[in-house]
């Protein structure tokens, strides 16, 4: 309650630049890092509603916690399912997907089955897709499908995002930020989202079908390179670091005084 209450007393109206803030309104700020506390969600949230971001993107059970952290500002609660890999059986992420509705998210981020994906079952994936779906939008809520685009070659993107499209879907997604792929040397690393992928989704998606860039994003160029492609959102744990060097180079009466927590596990 002692943190809920601090968060709404808190400035949420920071001297930002109007470019800054528009930026602000296409990022997700996202706290999914496994080892994320409570104390950790309290942090985001705050960071959140302190730069009005589109969404605090949380993990399924930290949902109500994060709509009461919210409540009264403009952010939304986005809530990941199915995440990070997939894996789980589609009955299980449609009650995910509506449990989540119910605890107040407003947006839902799902992954793929990304084996099914890469063993060509396209049906399957079609369905799964088509019921979450289905269930977001009965419960007033719009889906980002996740591709885990490491996994994928270009002709399974492109498929991906036909799907998508065919089924109306409100976001084609990049990456999770935790797709991490084995190399060579037996070390794991992951690109994210990457100008190529951007690109190719933003070519073969409908107009109607946003693109999220996941992974990787941690600098204000790196977020305007991105936006280069046609995207229409951004996920990040970098956020303060983001706007912060917006308002400086932008002009916005300099830095919003926020005391913000070093992001040592970004995404």
């Amino acid at each position: 309650m002692n943190i809920i209450l601090n968060i709404r007393q808190m400035n949420t109206v920071p001297m930002m630049h109007e470019k800054t803030t528009a930026l602000a309104a296409m990022i997700d700020h996202s706290v999914l890092h496994p080892t994320a506390t409570d104390d950790d969600l309290a942090e985001a949230c705050r960071v959140a509603v302190h730069y009005r971001t589109a969404t605090v993107c949380v993990k399924p059970y930290a949902v109500q916690a994060a709509a009461a952290l919210v409540a009264g500002s403009s952010v939304k609660v986005c809530s990941v399912i199915g995440f990070p890999h997939g894996n789980s059986t589609t009955d299980i992420k449609v009650a995910e997907c509506a449990r989540a509705c119910r605890d107040g998210a407003a947006e839902i981020d799902m992954v793929v089955n990304i084996g099914k994906v890469c063993g060509g079952q396209w049906d399957y994936v079609r369905e799964e897709i088509r019921q979450i779906n289905e269930a977001c939008v009965q419960h007033g809520a719009i889906l980002k499908v996740i591709f885990e685009n490491d996994y994928l070659n270009d002709e399974q993107k492109i498929r991906l995002c036909v799907i998508c499209s065919e089924l109306h879907a409100a976001f084609v997604k990049t990456s999770t930020g935790y797709g991490h792929v084995k190399g060579a040397d037996g070390t794991f690393s992951t690109r994210g989202a990457t100008i190529p992928d951007l690109i190719l989704m933003r070519k073969h998606s409908a107009p109607d079908v946003q693109v999220k860039a996941a992974g990787g994003i941690r600098t204000l160029d790196e977020m305007l390179a991105a936006m280069e492609t046609g995207i229409a959102r951004v996920g990040a744990t970098a956020t303060a670091a983001i706007l912060e060097e917006a308002n400086r180079r932008f002009g916005g009466g300099g830095e919003t005084s926020m005391d913000v927590k070093a992001d040592a596990n970004g995404y």
